[in-house]
């Protein structure tokens, strides 16, 4: 009996690390605009074996919620499908929230785009954001210009509405002279912002600062399994 208690509570502790760790990759990642390294996982989670944190990370890419290179650093990525694989898999029976998605952002040129009527929702587990879940929303990224940033073509990215950002937080951005809008980290520079991709194949947008509104700075990013 005392072997089957203490391999019970080693499998809660298991399950609570891989949940630590998923906590972990979302904040770093909604924050930084791309993931950890394994060494500063296990300092997250008070593991100091990188072989412990990598054994968790294989765990956690067989169940389908992460992929990465392991030969490659700052190489996790979020898997999920837009009911949130990780953010259930975390809410284990808590309280999950329902993020209104609103349409479709460009991540490339801007060009315009047409909102969607917002009936939509995102799933996503409140405990990856506490008790500040308002004014989120959701939309569904086109283009690879943030690809360097963990944004792809297809993904989903939740916002935060929100009328300025610091420099180089990456934002959903509208430009009132062209009434077009685009998803750039931003660079505020003195009269213009630039607005930087995260693709060394394309180079930076200058615009009048006056010409741009901030609709609101990215705090996840959701990947779209393949079927």
């Amino acid at each position: 009996m005392a072997v089957k208690a203490e391999g019970r509570k080693r499998g809660i502790k298991m399950e609570e690390r891989k949940k630590a760790i998923l906590a972990f990759l979302e904040n770093y990642i909604g924050r930084n605009g791309y993931p950890p390294t394994v060494r500063e996982i296990g300092e997250a989670i008070g593991v100091t074996s990188t072989s412990l944190v990598s054994y968790y990370l294989d765990l956690l890419g067989k169940k389908g919620l992460i992929e990465r290179a392991p030969d490659k650093s700052r190489s996790i990525r979020l898997a999920s499908n837009p009911r949130s694989m990780a953010s259930d898999y975390l809410a284990d029976g808590k309280e999950v929230i329902a993020v209104p998605f609103l349409g479709y952002i460009v991540a490339s040129e801007p060009i315009p785009v047409e909102p969607l009527a917002g009936t939509e929702t995102v799933e996503i587990s409140r405990a990856f954001f506490g008790k500040d879940v308002a004014n989120l929303f959701a939309l569904k990224v086109r283009g690879n210009s943030m690809i360097d940033a963990l944004v792809h073509d297809g993904d989903t990215v939740i916002l935060r509405h929100q009328e300025r950002v610091e420099n180089g937080e990456m934002a959903a951005v509208w430009l009132d002279s062209n009434a077009e809008t685009t998803l750039k980290k931003v660079y505020y520079e003195g009269p213009r912002v630039r607005l930087q991709p995260a693709n060394p194949d394309m180079q930076p947008i200058y615009v009048p600062a006056n010409d741009v509104r901030v609709q609101g700075k990215v705090v996840m990013v959701i990947r779209q399994l393949a079927n």
